[in-house]
């Protein structure tokens, strides 16, 4: 209870502090409250076309995250299992980690149009954090365990399930903790671009536009509540996955 209150005063100091620059600025276009971010965003739901936005963005979004995850773990699996396989996925996984995601954006709206372009776009963000953190916990299995099971020649199912599991568990929960907002950023960030139809990304263009701060800063906060609530349920049906590989 005290970490709440805690917690609900520091929200509360900045929203003054906001508050009051947003007071001494005196200009809505440059920085817009918070009390004129509440008024755009009641105003906002208040619209279907602002949740009709909200779901097909978050289809897209969720599809991609949820591509680039399984790409990457049934990729690293291969890649642990078959040496040859990771050596020609290393220059790939180094060249997306690498390449800016405005430049995926571009070329995506070359090759398939907007339509789908924050699908597409998600899940080469997504795939290599997820490739990454799977390699990881892998690289993290305990050396003398497998030296053991090796001797006493455990099956592959049992090596995985007792020995690498409990590795790859927070490995994989940390990729996918940097995943899904990144999974969000990048595919507002293309929509932005792409500006497919009724979607966040073009609902932010739209109030850049018109100079709404109000509206930006609204949508600044529904995008980044659904990313973080998001992030919070795939963490919590982890950890109840870790939960029950322990008990069986």
């Amino acid at each position: 209870m005290g970490k709440l209150v805690r917690k609900t005063g520091i929200a509360i100091l900045w929203l003054v502090i906001w508050q009051l620059l947003a007071v001494i600025v005196h200009n809505k276009i440059l920085l817009a409250g918070p009390v004129e971010t509440a008024g755009a965003l009641a105003r906002m739901t208040s619209e279907p076309e602002f949740w009709d936005s909200i779901s097909q963005s978050y289809a897209h979004i969720m599809l991609g995250i949820f591509i680039g995850i399984v790409l990457g773990v049934v990729l690293s699996l291969l890649a642990h299992r078959y040496a040859i396989i990771s050596e020609l996925l290393s220059p790939l996984v180094t060249a997306l980690k690498a390449i800016p995601v405005a430049s995926f954006i571009i070329l995506i709206l070359i090759w398939i149009g907007s339509e789908n372009v924050a699908t597409v776009v998600v899940g080469l963000v997504v795939f290599p954090i997820t490739y990454v953190g799977m390699e990881n916990g892998f690289t993290a299995a305990d050396d003398k365990l497998l030296e053991m099971a090796h001797v006493y020649r455990m099956p592959g199912f049992n090596q995985f399930r007792f020995i690498y599991l409990p590795s790859l568990i927070p490995s994989i929960t940390a990729a996918i903790s940097l995943a899904v907002p990144m999974g969000f950023k990048s595919g507002v960030a293309a929509e932005v671009i792409g500006q497919p139809l009724l979607s966040m990304g073009n609902g932010l263009y739209k109030a850049k536009i018109y100079l709404d701060t109000g509206d930006v800063f609204a949508w600044t906060f529904v995008i980044v509540l659904i990313s973080w609530v998001t992030e919070k349920l795939i963490l919590l049906i982890l950890s109840l996955f870790k939960k029950g590989g322990r008990t069986k």
